[in-house]
C-alpha cells in the first residue's frame, strides 16, 4: 500500500461522529443539521429536464475533453462573470469539464506536483488554514508536504501572505486559494490576487483557486472578483500559472450532478487533460448537456442568493448580541466564536438542543502550538429557512444558558 495513506487524518465528519456518538440528544426535539455544507434548495427543473431528455446518450462513451457546447458555455459564462476580454478564454484550450471540484482538486495536485529526488526536501502545497481537507490529502498522496497559512480575524480571515518567507515560496509548487473561503466566507481582494500572481512568476509555482462558492454573495451589484478577474486586469490573457475551479453544486443546487470545470493556463490544462485521459473520469454526455443549460441561465442563481440572503438576515438577527458572529463576504457558512471550547460547545449544543455544528479545530491544523479554528464553530445555513431560524433560536437559548 502507498505509505502516504498513513499520513491522512480522519475526515472532520468522522471526528464529529466520534464526538457525538455517545450523546443522547432530546428525543422531543427534531434534529437540525448545520454541519454538512450540502445545498438543500430545490434543483432547477429545467436542468433535470435537459438531463432526462438526453438519456439516449447513456449509449455513448464520453470524451475526457468534453463536448464543445459545454466548453463554449463555460467559456462564455467566465467571460461574462469575470469581465474577460472577448475571445481570450479559448474553450478549446483554456477550459476542461470535470466531475465536480473535489475530484478535480485532488487529481490536479497529482498531475502538477513534481516529486522530489531522494534526499531532497519535498515540494510544498500551500493552503489556507482552516481549509478544505482535500488540499491536504492530495498533497500527501502526491508526495508533497502541506504548508498551512493561518486565516486569523486580524487579517480579515485571509492568510497573511506578506509574512510568508522567500524560502517557503521557493519550495512552493501549488498555492491553493479558496475565495469565498470555507469555512470563513472571506474574499481575497483582487489586488492581493495580483500580488500572488507576481509571486507565482518570481518563484515558479501554480495558483489553484477554488472558487466553488463564488456565486453566493450578498451585493447583487458587486459580484466578487476571482483569479480570472485579476488576470484580466493585468492583461494576462494567457492566464499563465493561474487555474480556477468552479462547480454547479453550490451555484445551482446540483451537488448530485457532479459537474464543474477547471479553466486557465492552456499549457497546464493540456498536461492535466493527458493525466485525466488515463485517470478515467470523463463526464457523461447527458450530464454535460444538462450542465450547458445550467451555465447558460442566471435567473435561478439569483433566486438562490435571495434564499440565502433571507436566511442570513434572519439568523444573524436572532444571534445578535448573543454570539460573536458576523456576516461573511460570501458562501453559506457562519464562522462563529464560541464562549467555551469548540468541542464542548458542539457536544453540549447537540446534547441539549439537537443541533449539529462542526468544531472549528476539526477544520484546521495546529501549527506552532496554535490552531486557528479553535474556539470557533462552522454553521452551514443550507437547511430551509424555518429550520435555520429554529436552530438559531436554540443556539441563542443554549448560549444564554451558559451565561446564567
Amino acid at each position: 500500500m502507498n505509505d502516504a495513506l498513513t499520513q491522512l487524518q480522519p475526515y472532520p465528519f468522522e471526528k464529529l461522529r466520534a464526538l457525538l456518538g455517545s450523546v443522547q440528544p432530546p428525543a422531543d426535539m427534531a434534529p437540525i443539521a448545520l454541519s454538512i455544507g450540502e445545498p438543500k434548495h430545490r434543483s432547477p427543473a429545467f436542468v433535470a429536464e435537459a438531463l432526462s431528455a438526453n438519456l439516449d446518450q447513456l449509449a455513448v462513451y464520453p470524451t475526457t475533453l468534453g463536448i464543445a457546447p459545454l466548453r463554449e458555455a463555460i467559456s462564455n459564462w467566465c467571460t461574462r462573470r469575470f469581465g474577460l476580454p472577448a475571445g481570450t478564454l479559448n474553450p478549446a484550450q483554456h477550459v476542461l469539464p470535470v466531475n465536480g471540484t473535489r475530484e478535480a482538486l485532488f487529481a490536479f495536485t497529482q498531475a502538477v506536483v513534481q516529486r522530489s529526488a531522494p534526499g531532497q526536501e519535498p515540494g510544498l502545497v500551500i493552503s489556507p488554514n482552516p481549509f478544505y481537507q482535500i488540499y491536504e490529502g492530495a498533497a500527501f498522496l502526491a508526495g508533497a508536504q502541506p504548508h498551512y497559512l493561518p486565516c486569523l480575524e486580524e487579517h480579515g480571515f485571509n492568510p497573511d501572505f506578506a509574512a510568508v518567507s522567500d524560502d517557503v515560496w521557493q519550495r512552493c509548487q501549488i498555492l491553493f486559494l479558496c475565495s469565498p473561503g470555507n469555512p470563513t466566507g472571506a474574499l481575497i481582494p483582487v489586488e492581493t490576487l495580483k500580488k500572488l500572481i507576481a509571486l507565482a512568476d518570481k518563484f515558479d509555482f501554480v495558483i489553484a483557486a477554488d472558487e466553488c462558492y463564488s456565486e453566493l454573495y450578498f451585493d447583487e451589484g458587486n459580484p466578487p472578483a476571482g483569479l480570472l478577474s485579476a488576470c484580466a486586469e493585468l492583461g494576462r490573457h494567457d492566464f499563465k500559472r493561474c487555474v480556477v475551479f468552479h462547480s454547479l453544486s453550490k451555484r445551482s443546487n446540483l451537488p448530485g450532478l457532479r459537474s464543474g470545470f477547471v479553466a486557465g493556463d492552456a499549457a497546464i490544462l493540456k498536461s492535466f487533460l493527458l493525466y485525466r485521459t488515463y485517470h478515467g473520469c470523463a463526464m457523461p454526455v447527458q450530464t454535460q448537456l444538462a450542465s450547458v443549460a445550467a451555465w447558460n441561465d442566471e435567473a435561478h442563481v439569483k433566486a438562490n442568493r435571495d434564499l440565502y440572503r433571507e436566511k442570513f438576515d434572519a439568523v444573524l438577527a436572532i444571534l445578535d448580541g448573543v454570539l460573536d458572529v458576523q456576516r461573511p463576504d460570501g458562501g453559506f457558512y457562519l464562522w462563529a466564536k464560541t464562549p467555551i471550547d469548540d468541542e464542548t460547545f458542539t457536544r453540549e449544543l447537540y446534547a441539549r438542543e439537537h443541533v449539529t455544528v462542526v468544531p472549528g479545530s476539526y477544520l484546521s491544523r495546529e501549527v506552532n502550538g496554535n490552531n486557528p479554528g479553535a474556539g470557533r464553530v462552522r454553521m452551514a445555513l443550507v437547511a430551509p429557512l424555518a429550520e435555520c431560524v429554529a436552530a438559531a433560536e436554540r443556539i441563542r437559548d443554549f448560549v444564554k444558558s451558559l451565561q446564567a
